[in-house]
């Protein structure tokens, strides 16, 4: 019994991670369609309709942030006017037909790896697992902006591990396993949405040490408790 017991357990162990990998995978590439979309919902396929809205003309380009509140659901109403729908402001199996096949999601941001999908969910995790949706976002877009800025490291793993760049790495957070809120801001980031507009730095100004430097660079927006700075 007990040799059977030292086989099982680990046998069990192995089931739930490789069914909670599964999970992971399928929030990394949550497509829009997925689910009806209303009022009052969040996530990377609501930033999906957003730009979609946007190269329409219905919604405004510079704020999306992957939430559904009253923005998203007029230009939802208009859309569906548009294309004699219903309207409703729900964003249902009729209206995802008649919304455009093309995204225009640039690839450079969507070529990278699951490890450097999970270390960006740790970072947003680490560094802004209070803060909502689109000021977890923001926290992910900044990492990438590095990446994409010749002052910076190249790659995800580089930018986060430079010195003195990230407190995670000295108070172990880091290591905390991201929740699904945080996976999902890192995908939106990775489809290139970018609250922090263009933001290179952010900071708390209530728990920041050492900030007079960077909270004299320009301000680019304000989400929640964190100031970012380009």
């Amino acid at each position: 019994m007990g040799k059977l017991r030292t086989i099982l357990i680990p046998l069990f162990i192995a089931i739930i991670l490789i069914s909670y990998s599964f999970s992971l995978q399928a929030l990394f590439f949550m497509d829009l369609g997925e689910r009806v979309l209303r009022m009052g919902m969040e996530g990377t396929d609501v930033a999906l309709l957003q730009q979609l809205l946007a190269q329409k003309g219905f919604y405004k380009s510079d704020a999306i942030d992957g939430i559904f509140g009253k923005m998203t659901e007029n230009a939802v109403r208009e859309f569906q006017r548009s294309k004699n729908l219903k309207v409703d402001g729900i964003v249902g199996p009729e209206t995802f037909s008649a919304l455009p096949k093309d995204s225009g999601v640039s690839a450079s941001r969507a070529e990278f790896n699951r490890d450097e999908i999970l270390l960006l969910a740790r970072v947003i995790h680490g560094e802004a697992r209070g803060e909502s949706f689109s000021g977890q976002v923001a926290v992910g877009a900044v990492v990438l902006n590095r990446v994409g800025d010749p002052r910076f490291p190249d790659s995800i793993r580089d930018v986060v591990m430079q010195d003195g760049q990230f407190c995670i790495l000295f108070d172990g957070q880091i290591n905390l396993y991201p929740g699904e809120k945080s996976l999902e801001a890192a995908r939106a980031a990775l489809l290139g949405y970018d609250p922090s507009r263009g933001a290179l730095f952010f900071y708390n100004p209530a728990i920041a040490t050492n900030s007079s430097w960077v909270s004299q660079r320009p301000v680019s927006v304000r989400i929640g408790n964190h100031v970012f700075t380009r």
